[in-house]
């Protein structure tokens, strides 16, 4: 069994499952264990309990609903299920890398289920996003969400590879999760990322190909003294190694996680983008 979908550890699993098959709140203290369960509520929980163990679903596939920076986020096989230590950066509001009260446009790339987006706009109610996306079943998820959060004035929703359907906008920051795990990562990972959309995880034979754009075609995208915000993961050793030439900040994250590098639109602009 691998946990990494949400919970780190089977206990915290296990009762997640428990919790959504009897249908009680995941935060309802410990009163909830003293309560009694009939045979059919226990029936749902040995099947859901049972899925997980057979056929290794992620918990969070089998309930239908994760949490992202303290948002309720709908997901299904459609979408990569939401784990960056990016939301952590956005609960901050972006805070020290640029004044929270100035920023006014945001792009999410390769939204998947919506929650960057919809976190970015729960924290900073000022800012209108722009979340883009490849995959029409994944935005099909995304306005899922972005309706149940009642966003739909500041969220826009729009099919795109990369940045080509954007023509002239720009933005104060352009937060992107893309796929970044290569070929040899991708056949030797646990069989609970086999239930995810490919088109989420695989970047080609290194993991570099979607980060390759998207350093190459960024800056022409942010206004002045905007922010580059990317999760490469475990590319980041062939990321530093590819572009030497970028002065990367590398954000650390006191809920753990790494693999996240933010620039200004004017590193961007002032260093050559091809690799060594």
């Amino acid at each position: 069994m691998f946990f990494g979908h949400g919970t780190d550890n089977a206990r915290d699993e296990a009762a997640a499952l428990v919790l959504h098959a009897l249908g009680l709140p995941p935060a309802g203290g410990a009163a909830l264990y003293r309560r009694r369960v009939n045979d059919a509520a226990e029936r749902r929980v040995r099947e859901l309990l049972a899925r997980r163990i057979r056929e290794r679903v992620p918990a969070a596939y089998l309930t239908g609903v994760t949490w992202f920076a303290g948002a309720r986020i709908a997901v299904d096989p459609r979408v990569l299920i939401p784990r960056s230590p990016i939301a952590e950066l956005i609960e901050r509001r972006f805070a020290p890398w640029i004044d929270p009260t100035r920023v006014r446009r945001i792009l999410d790339v390769g939204t998947g289920s919506g929650c960057i987006a919809i976190a970015c706009a729960r924290v900073l109610p000022r800012a209108r996003v722009d979340a883009i996306d490849i995959s029409p079943q994944a935005l099909e998820v995304a306005r899922l969400n972005v309706r149940r959060h009642r966003l739909g004035r500041r969220v826009r929703l729009i099919r795109s590879d990369h940045f080509s359907a954007l023509g002239d906008a720009t933005y104060d920051i352009i937060v992107a999760n893309p796929p970044y795990v290569g070929a040899r990562e991708l056949a030797a990972l646990p069989p609970e990322y086999r239930h995810e959309p490919r088109l989420a995880l695989a970047a080609g034979s290194s993991g570099l190909d979607s980060v390759r754009i998207i350093l190459a075609e960024a800056a022409r995208y942010l206004r002045p003294r905007g922010l580059l915000i990317v999760e490469v993961g475990n590319t980041e050793r062939a990321v530093r190694r590819s572009w030497r030439q970028l002065p990367f900040v590398w954000l650390e994250f006191e809920r753990g996680g790494g693999g996240v590098l933010l620039l200004t639109r004017e590193e961007l602009q002032a260093h050559s983008l091809q690799a060594d």
